[in-house]
């Protein structure tokens, strides 16, 4: 099964990235997934369900920590692995 996870993490700075955001945006980076949008309003990623759930995990876990006050996500099947 794939996935697609869209998310935010707040507060908003618009001048500069809140380190939770960064945080955020580390995990998705270094986790195995594909088609990864980052944005400053919105994120996107997609993968197989494992690797999805593992990122939502640590995205959760170490933003709270970094000092997000509200994440927002969604999580969608989009598809079937090819395996």
């Amino acid at each position: 099964m794939r996935l697609r996870v869209e998310f935010t993490t707040e507060p908003f700075d618009l001048d500069e990235a809140p380190g939770h955001a960064v945080v955020a945006r580390e995990i998705i980076e270094a986790a195995e997934l594909d088609a990864v949008d980052v944005g400053p309003f919105g994120n996107t990623a997609e993968g197989s369900a494992d690797a999805v759930l593992t990122a939502v995990d640590a995205l959760l876990r170490r933003t709270l920590t970094a000092g997000a006050t509200r994440i927002s996500l969604q999580v969608n099947v989009v598809g079937e692995d090819e395996r």
